[in-house]
């Protein structure tokens, strides 16, 4: 056989394989493993399995990703992300809809401190949903503004994803943390612009809540000094080449750990509990990198990127037709896999594709990300949707039935579609930044 047609089937073994619900990072560890030592020698499969494991787990630049998920993880343990819902409500809990609101701004705030969509929706699950219980807000407007706010810590810098995809395709990190500042606040901004319709025309979808004066507000603002102080330290010092991102991870994560230690506002056991999550979290990232590796040489020695990206050239299509499939791709995909281990999986097949076409790496890795932040939502998978069903079970003590929050999520999964559009028509709002600061 072919070393395309071997590809062919290791690619359809892995994709049976999904459906033992045995990690993926294994899946595409083996497979690509057998693959590799069968088009190769067994003892260059082992040896590129050795290799890929220690190189993945002794990578000085993969120390960025258990950096940051620290940082969130104490942001979270030590009130930041209370402090953050508090402020926002502050402002706009006073108006229809408000506190649903304030949820999704608070997602977006926090992203800048976590940089995971599951645990930005847990945090603000946690948070944001007892108070929404308190004024009689609809169960499906609630819960589905935070699962959706969720999704915009994996745009708002610094993204997990965003690091992956960096590694993986070799573009600067702190490019693709300055292009998804804009992106994420203009899919805030239609995440409120929503809410705000739905309020409009169903009034008991979310009731106002109290008012509060200019001097409650500024107060509020006050105590969020020290995190607007750190975020800007860390990404501003990436951006202007102050720091790499794994050091800016390193003071991000000391920084976020003095100041709670400052406002005793983190105990013995919040810091264990945020080292061992970290850890947790850590060695799945990096599986799921270390599994795309090994998968990764597997596909090149057959050749199938190569092989598409020669086809897609071949084809008399315009490229925007072309990335319309591709885009298609990864929403249908993120519908049925972790956003994180689906773009581990496919950016080694799209990206020799996507560069043939002649667009720009660094807004496709954008696009990439806001499409997979609907894959966060939507089921079968909506990872967000379940992480926030089984947070309501545990703090308001009652089960929202799963159908209810999908229900919830539709008016932005409608407002992400309409916001991933406006980055493919004008891709200027996605590199202004980076091409102001790295071009």
């Amino acid at each position: 056989m072919s070393p395309t047609t071997i590809g062919i089937i290791g690619i359809v073994i892995m994709i049976l394989m999904f459906f033992t619900e045995m990690p993926v990072a294994f899946v595409m560890g083996i497979v690509g493993f057998v693959g590799f030592s069968t088009l190769i020698t067994p003892n260059a499969g082992l040896a590129l399995l050795s290799r890929n494991v220690f190189e993945t787990f002794s990578s000085y630049d993969l120390t960025t990703i258990p950096l940051f998920i620290l940082m969130g993880q104490l942001g979270f343990n030590s009130g930041i992300s209370k402090r953050l819902y508090d402020a926002a409500y502050k402002f706009l809990g006073s108006t229809r809809g408000g506190l649903a609101m304030a949820t999704v701004t608070a997602c977006t705030a926090f992203g800048a401190i976590c940089g995971s969509s599951p645990a930005t929706a847990a945090t603000m699950a946690t948070v944001g949903l007892p108070e929404m219980k308190r004024y009689h807000y609809d169960d499906a407007l609630s819960t589905g503004s935070v699962a959706s706010g969720g999704g915009i810590g994996m745009i708002m810098p610094p993204s997990v994803v965003m690091i992956i995809y960096g590694i993986l395709t070799e573009q600067s990190i702190g490019a693709l943390f300055m292009s998804g500042i804009i992106p994420a606040l203009i899919i805030c901004l239609l995440f409120i612009i929503t809410i705000y319709i739905q309020c409009r025309i169903n009034p008991d979808l979310g009731p106002a809540g109290e008012n509060f004066s200019w001097a409650e507000r500024i107060k509020a603002l006050l105590g969020l000094s020290e995190t607007l102080i750190i975020f800007v330290t860390v990404i501003g010092g990436i951006f202007v080449g102050l720091f790499t991102p794994t050091e800016g991870a390193g003071i991000g994560a000391f920084a976020v750990l003095v100041v709670s230690m400052i406002r005793r506002q983190i105990t013995w056991a919040a810091f264990v509990k945020s080292l061992m999550e970290t850890l947790r979290t850590s060695c799945m990232v990096l599986m799921l990198i270390t599994g795309a590796v090994i998968f990764g040489k597997f596909l090149a020695v057959t050749r199938i990127p190569f092989e598409i990206a020669a086809w897609v050239g071949g084809l008399n299509m315009a490229p925007v037709f072309v990335m319309g499939v591709i885009i298609g791709i990864y929403f249908i995909g993120g519908c049925f896999m972790d956003s994180l281990a689906f773009v581990t999986l496919t950016v080694p097949i799209f990206f020799p594709v996507v560069q043939a076409l002649g667009y720009d790496p660094i807004w496709f890795g954008l696009i990439i990300v806001l499409v997979t932040e609907m894959g966060v939502i939507t089921p079968p998978v909506g990872i967000n949707v379940y992480v926030v069903y089984g947070v309501a079970k545990n703090v308001l003590k009652e089960e929202i039935p799963l159908e209810k929050i999908f229900r919830g999520i539709f008016p932005f999964l409608i407002a992400v579609i309409l916001g991933t559009l406006l980055m493919i028509i004008f891709p200027k709002i996605v590199l202004f930044l980076p091409n102001l600061l790295y071009k």
